[in-house]
């Protein structure tokens, strides 16, 4: 069982629950604040499939931060938290994250506990880079990464400097993911394959199922059929007779 909806109180984010650890995370740009078994923890930036097993529980809720917004939140680059669950307590005072799990606890829902304390780190925080959402709008777009540099005015290594930081990786890893993201979405709707390809911005069907391997670990028939599991953000697959 999964579930979610947007963040009523964090702009961008979306709150989750999932039971069970039969899941198969994918990349998507996110970072995640995490509450499992009475536990806060972090999932970083992913650069690939994670099993949901990795971390212990038997039902997790979560707040999904959107792309660059959460290192102000945290005061954590995201390249440190790279392909990483932690607890919070190795990014926080311990004491303190004793007293926010007791706050969370408190809540019927615990995402709604996970939200407000978001939204409570987000203002103390101030707001994130605004570099950010400017280069995840743009390579959703579909731009390249020197034309992106070039309108931000960077030079190509800064800005990979500064989307290590924002991102966890940098922005042609990152504009990958995101046209992952796009693809998974419209094979889950149910557009065949190759118009998924030319739709999303792939040179052809081979690519895609290429990139579809290197960064979610499976197949997108697979996919579609379902038997990746759960996805964190993705609509719930339906079947498709093409293949890739």
């Amino acid at each position: 069982m999964y579930e979610e909806a947007p963040s009523a109180a964090v702009p961008g984010a979306v709150l989750w629950r999932a039971q069970g650890n039969g899941r198969m995370v994918l990349p998507d740009g996110c970072m995640d604040l995490l509450w499992a078994d009475g536990r806060l923890l972090v999932a970083g930036p992913d650069t690939g499939p994670h099993p949901a097993g990795e971390v212990p529980g038997g039902a997790f809720s979560g707040i999904r931060l959107a792309p660059g917004t959460a290192p102000a939140l945290l005061g954590v680059p995201a390249h440190a938290l790279r392909d990483r669950r932690v607890e919070l307590a190795e990014l926080w005072p311990a004491r303190e994250v004793r007293r926010l799990a007791g706050r969370v606890a408190a809540y019927g829902d615990p995402r709604a506990g996970l939200e407000a304390l978001a939204a409570r780190r987000a203002a103390e925080a101030g707001p994130p880079d605004p570099l950010a959402a400017e280069v995840t709008a743009r390579l959703r777009a579909g731009q390249t990464v020197a034309g992106i540099a070039a309108a931000v005015g960077l030079g190509e290594r800064r800005l990979r400097r500064r989307s290590l930081d924002a991102f966890g990786y940098g922005p042609r890893t990152l504009g990958r993911i995101l046209r992952l993201r796009r693809a998974l979405a419209l094979a889950g709707a149910g557009m065949p394959y190759a118009e998924v390809a030319h739709t999303a911005g792939y040179a052809d069907q081979a690519h895609l199922a290429r990139e579809v391997r290197a960064l979610a670990g499976t197949t997108l028939t697979a996919y579609a059929a379902g038997s990746a599991g759960a996805k964190r953000d993705t609509p719930q697959p339906s079947g498709s007779s093409t293949t890739a």
